[in-house]
């Protein structure tokens, strides 16, 4: 009994001394998932603590916010998500920019369609019948889903492209469907088609930044986030999470 006391006492005052970080569980657009688990690797390599991350689409995961998902850090692909959460009182402000990023269309290996900026090839594609299927993230919940419609709009591709999309839930899900050549091409986020495994599965052209509304991209602390999560929230800010960012694609969130 008394050994076992004293166990009980050690394992409180090491507790004390050296306190077990507390996991920090964020949730984060599809589109930073590379860029983020990363940065993330580094934080807890460096002694930060555990990172949890979730992946989604901005919309849903907002609206999972508002419904008390635990989460204490939120990353969006865009800032109306974002402020949404702080008007829902989830956080104490609007947050902060920390990237902005850039559509592609990404064609997989074997496509009839070629890779171009102006997409001249798809529309092509569009009336010769070489494309079948397009994929793009469902624009009511992912930020490059909207881009990817205001795009095509541009183009003056959305009516002809309309009955030939094939949606993903989130943008990861759609750069799935273009990779596994599901569709002749998509519309997906550069940070996605820069990874090696999208890079071996086919190419991709940047979109202009004039064609859709800039994917200027916010996060939040969230009101349930503790002192660890509000350090993650501030490494994600310095310099070496901003260099991770824009290896993988994203511009600077100034």
């Amino acid at each position: 009994m008394r050994a076992g006391l004293r166990r009980l006492i050690v394992a409180f005052v090491l507790s004390i001394v050296f306190p077990v970080h507390a996991e920090i569980t964020v949730a984060a657009a599809a589109s930073t998932q590379p860029a983020l688990e990363e940065i993330a690797a580094m934080f807890e390599k460096n002694g930060g603590g555990r990172v949890r991350l979730v992946f989604g689409a901005s919309a849903n995961l907002a609206r999972q916010i508002m419904q008390g998902a635990p989460f204490d850090i939120f990353l969006a692909a865009d800032e109306q998500s974002v402020i949404e959460v702080h008007k829902s009182g989830h956080a104490a402000d609007e947050g902060t920019l920390y990237s902005a990023g850039r559509l592609v269309l990404f064609v997989p290996k074997g496509s009839p369609i070629k890779a171009d900026s102006q997409l001249a090839d798809l529309a092509r594609a569009v009336d010769d019948g070489r494309l079948r299927k397009l994929a793009i993230a469902n624009p009511e919940h992912a930020p490059y889903g909207s881009a990817a419609v205001a795009a095509l709009k541009h183009a003056g591709l959305w009516e002809k492209v309309q009955k030939k999309l094939v949606m993903g839930e989130n943008i990861s899900q759609a750069a799935q469907y273009a990779a596994n050549g599901a569709a002749q091409a998509g519309l997906i986020a550069l940070s996605l088609a820069m990874q090696p495994n999208f890079r071996r599965a086919g190419s991709y052209a940047v979109l202009p930044e004039a064609w859709h509304p800039p994917l200027r991209q916010r996060m939040v602390l969230l009101e349930r986030g503790g002192d660890q999560a509000r350090r993650f929230y501030t490494y994600l800010q310095q310099p070496a999470a901003r260099t991770i960012f824009e290896k993988h694609g994203f511009l600077s969130g100034d």
